[in-house]
């Protein structure tokens, strides 16, 4: 009976071991980038009764833009990427169903290519926890993307942290 008992917590713990030292992550970190072939990540568009024609990721989560990022280059580095993980991609991106606007990239300050929707990076926000959320939406700086740049432009909060101050309280 004991060596049973002892066997089994042994499987429990192999098994939460592996779990845990997979090499796949949740879907919104590391921006759900294809694999294989030089793919790019695809973009695709949802209806959101709010916001209208919204990005989404290759994992169905809404995708947003920062208000102090450029078409060369992403503000939201550290604690702020880790709050709003970039969409990244291995090649050129692709639109998907509903997405009409332009796909491009950029190289990030680390060296990895984030897709870039009208000139602006695109981001996931850890706060969503299922296809449809838009709780990212205003929250410092960010705000929902929508297909053709149709719904609210991200303004810059000015009692926000800077997006890179390096895991400041707001991320």
């Amino acid at each position: 009976m004991r060596l049973t008992r002892v066997l089994t917590l042994f499987a429990t713990a192999a098994l939460a071991v592996a779990a845990c030292s997979t090499s796949a992550s949740p879907a919104p970190v590391g921006g759900g980038a294809s694999s294989g072939g030089g793919a790019g990540t695809a973009v695709d568009a949802a209806n959101s009764a709010t916001f209208g024609m919204v990005l989404t990721g290759p994992n169905g989560m809404t995708l947003y833009t920062h208000a102090g990022d450029s078409a060369t280059s992403s503000t939201c580095t550290g604690a702020c990427a880790t709050a709003w993980p970039p969409l990244t991609s291995t090649g050129q991106p692709t639109t998907g169903t509903g997405v009409t606007g332009k796909l491009g990239t950029l190289t990030r300050a680390d060296g990895t290519i984030q897709v870039t929707y009208a000139g602006l990076p695109l981001y996931y926000w850890q706060g969503d926890s299922k296809a449809g959320d838009v709780t990212g939406d205003g929250v410092n700086g960010f705000a929902v993307a929508t297909v053709g740049g149709a719904g609210s432009a991200p303004q810059a909060s000015p009692a926000a942290p800077s997006p890179s101050s390096g895991g400041k309280p707001g991320y």
